[in-house]
């Protein structure tokens, strides 16, 4: 049998299929290529300023009615920042910055954008903190480069053992009830994961639910802190940065035996695609000890839940391996 029958009016129709598809992988291929790219990486309580483009994904949320920043939150596609839902009530006016550096003085490299889309978690829940997380569409795409790039988002089988390296990043609070001092530099540490169970138990609540995870140093220091929240945490598997959680809640900030506690990102993979629908950021599975091959970071393509390499119920259904023998060319052509 044919590869494919080329006949008649069907012919318009299987092309017309292949290169709507090919373009919906290559733009799948785009962000997972580009994501979690930091080439110029070599406050948080504990913290330490963060080199100036070092970590090209972190965006500042400013509204009026804080008067300026007051939450982070993460590039993870051209037009869609990722952040946490406790964040956005009441709300308005809202301002994106990204490739910033400082909250005072002059960023080089900084472009802004409105709002134009507002989408929080549905079963949000403001006294239990659950499904702390929420989407926020730029009124225009950015362009990327060295300073403003998208993270990688940790796919939804992604494993983050006790003790994962984790980086956390933002403008917050120094400490509890002190703000950064002027210039507001961009900060940034390093914590471990602590695993949910011995985390409900530092944290004597019994609050943290499987859709959070928890990272700290026992005797405390380092942490994220009151403007800190909605940023990102990330870890690196080999060449590329993961965000495992977003800054979310916790008592105190760097206190000892208390862990920040933040929304885990492989619990929503399913609820950003189903958001946004098309144009896709990067997912990938990570899985320590880590693998360093391309396998390891490209096969999230095909475990995307919304998307198909091949179309279901639209004429002819093309092999995945004939789709695949177009891909690079056609990609190289759109990008």
């Amino acid at each position: 049998m044919p590869l494919v029958e080329w006949f008649g009016e069907r012919r318009l129709l299987v092309l017309l299929i292949i290169n709507i598809e090919i373009l919906t992988i290559c733009e799948q291929s785009l962000f997972l290529i580009v994501c979690g790219q930091a080439s110029l990486n070599t406050r948080i309580v504990g913290g330490v300023n963060a080199p100036d483009g070092s970590w090209p994904w972190q965006v500042s949320l400013h509204s009026p009615l804080y008067g300026g920043h007051f939450c982070g939150g993460s590039l993870i596609n051209n037009e869609w920042v990722l952040t946490a839902a406790h964040c956005l009530p009441g709300t308005s006016s809202l301002r994106v910055y990204l490739g910033r550096r400082t909250q005072q003085g002059v960023n080089a490299n900084e472009i802004s954008r409105n709002v134009r889309t507002i989408i929080t978690h549905s079963s949000y829940n403001s006294f239990t903190h659950d499904n702390d997380i929420a989407l926020l569409r730029l009124s225009s795409a950015v362009t990327f480069n060295n300073y403003i790039r998208p993270v990688c988002l940790a796919a939804q089988n992604s494993v983050f053992p006790s003790g994962t390296s984790s980086w956390i990043t933002g403008w917050g609070d120094v400490q509890s009830g002190v703000s950064l001092p002027s210039p507001g530099i961009l900060q940034e540490t390093m914590v471990p994961v602590v695993d949910n169970v011995q985390c409900n138990t530092l944290l004597d609540s019994g609050s943290v639910t499987s859709n959070m995870m928890c990272a700290g140093l026992t005797q405390g220091g380092k942490d994220t802190c009151q403007g800190d929240s909605g940023g990102p945490m990330v870890s690196q598997q080999c060449t590329v940065w993961v965000q495992s959680g977003i800054t979310s809640w916790g008592y105190g900030c760097a206190d000892p035996n208390s862990p920040g506690v933040y929304t885990s990102v492989s619990r929503y993979q399913s609820w950003i695609t189903n958001n946004i629908g098309q144009n896709l950021p990067g997912f990938v599975t990570f899985s320590p000890p880590n693998s360093c091959s391309s396998a390891s970071l490209s096969k999230t393509l095909s475990q995307t839940p919304t998307h198909s390499l091949y179309p279901i119920n639209r004429g002819y259904l093309i092999p995945v391996s004939f789709v695949f023998l177009f891909l690079v060319l056609a990609c190289n052509q759109q990008y």
